[in-house]
């Protein structure tokens, strides 16, 4: 099987790198170093298009496949791996409406999501939840027209947004955990709604983190997505294999981006009378980055390619997550060693890249939990 891209999709990929290399490349260090919003590509992105990705033609999107939107985001995540959280959360936010929205809520909000007027976010995590999405304390209670949220959400990318797909409790004593929570599509403004904090963080430095908090804030009832309480577990669930699509190709462009840097230096570095590349340790470094990068991309073109023909991909998302994000977290140290010194300075960008790394193995569920996720669909995929 071959998952060599098209033409089309090469020149996608191809007008999405210049963009980033011309205008963004350039304040990357400075973004990074002073943890600031990287507005231009803000704006960027809005005027490419890229916040309607994959939202369909016919609400105004670009109706990207999945493996369009990977290779531009190993693109985007070659020049800054911050760069892609502005567009990820929001698009898995449009994925979930689309998938699950009324015909009202897909006319009202991804028009408006797709041309970047209305930019989302996701509600999901909890202080004391983490990866257990099920066990959340967030409590929606119907109220006359509306539903009143009280709560707290922990972790939330583009905070700095204006909507977001929250998770909450519907009903307080469900047969199961997973069920009872039901996923409303929010907004900012009005009374009870706070972004309480930032949070610093080691990497994924210029696009905010935050914790939101929820004091009897009002939710009008059409904006329960879809028609029926209880089923945004699973709302959640089939639209978090984009994300780790997203995440996985996060991983491979990152890992390119160390090898090439690592390569080029390689060449130009000479030791002892010759480029380092050619000291035995320093070549089998090379060899196993650039072996690493070809699998990841692979295992993420498999996942794409299986999620455009309209199949689960849950297992083949997972273990492109897992693979992705665990090369690139090693290999970004293998590219510190390899520059030496300069590696360990600001002056390169390998340093970056060793911070942003340990996202990608945390982010979208930790590699821990799909160890677990991948195993038991292993158990159903080979079952005896």
């Amino acid at each position: 099987m071959s998952f060599e891209p098209t033409e089309e999709q090469r020149a996608i990929a191809d007008t999405v790198r210049k963009f980033c290399e011309k205008e963004l490349r350039p304040h990357v260090k400075r973004w990074d170093q002073e943890d600031t919003y990287p507005d231009e590509a803000l704006a960027g992105f809005r005027e490419m298009g890229l916040f309607g990705a994959t939202i369909s033609e016919e609400h105004g999107g670009l109706g990207w496949d999945t493996t369009t939107y990977a290779l531009v985001i190993m693109e985007i995540a070659g020049v800054w791996m911050s760069l892609s959280g502005i567009i990820n959360t929001h698009l898995i936010m449009a994925h979930a409406v689309s998938s699950f929205g009324t015909d009202e809520q897909k006319k009202r909000f991804l028009p408006k999501m797709a041309s970047g007027e209305k930019r989302g976010g996701l509600a999901l995590s909890e202080s004391r939840g983490g990866s257990d999405v099920a066990g959340l304390q967030c409590r929606a209670r119907p109220d006359g027209d509306d539903y009143v949220i009280d709560g707290s959400k922990m972790w939330i990318t583009n905070s700095d947004g204006n909507t977001f797909f929250l998770l909450a409790r519907t009903d307080p004593d469900p047969s199961s955990k997973h069920q009872g929570i039901s996923g409303f599509i929010i907004e900012k403004g009005g009374a009870g709604f706070e972004v309480s904090r930032n949070i610093s963080k080691l990497g994924y430095r210029g696009i905010p983190t935050s914790e939101l908090t929820f004091e009897g804030f009002r939710v009008p009832k059409e904006n329960l997505l879809g028609d029926e309480e209880g089923q945004g577990f699973y709302q959640v669930m089939n639209g978090l294999e984009l994300g780790r699509i997203n995440v996985a190709a996060r991983g491979a462009g990152m890992l390119r981006a160390a090898f090439e840097d690592s390569i080029r230096y390689a060449q130009e570095r000479r030791t002892f009378g010759k480029p380092i590349w050619e000291h035995q340790l320093v070549g089998a470094k090379l060899t196993d980055m650039a072996t690493d990068l070809e699998a990841a991309k692979l295992l993420v073109l498999s996942a794409a390619s299986k999620r455009d023909s309209g199949e689960r991909c849950d297992l083949e998302a997972s273990m492109a997550k897992l693979f992705a994000s665990r090369a690139c977290a090693k290999h970004a140290l293998e590219a510190i060693h390899v520059h030496g010194a300069f590696g360990y300075s600001t002056e390169f960008d390998v340093e970056r890249y060793y911070r942003d790394a340990p996202l990608l193995t945390i982010g979208e569920g930790t590699n821990e939990i799909l160890s677990t996720v991948i195993a038991k669909a292993l158990a159903r995929k080979y079952a005896i």
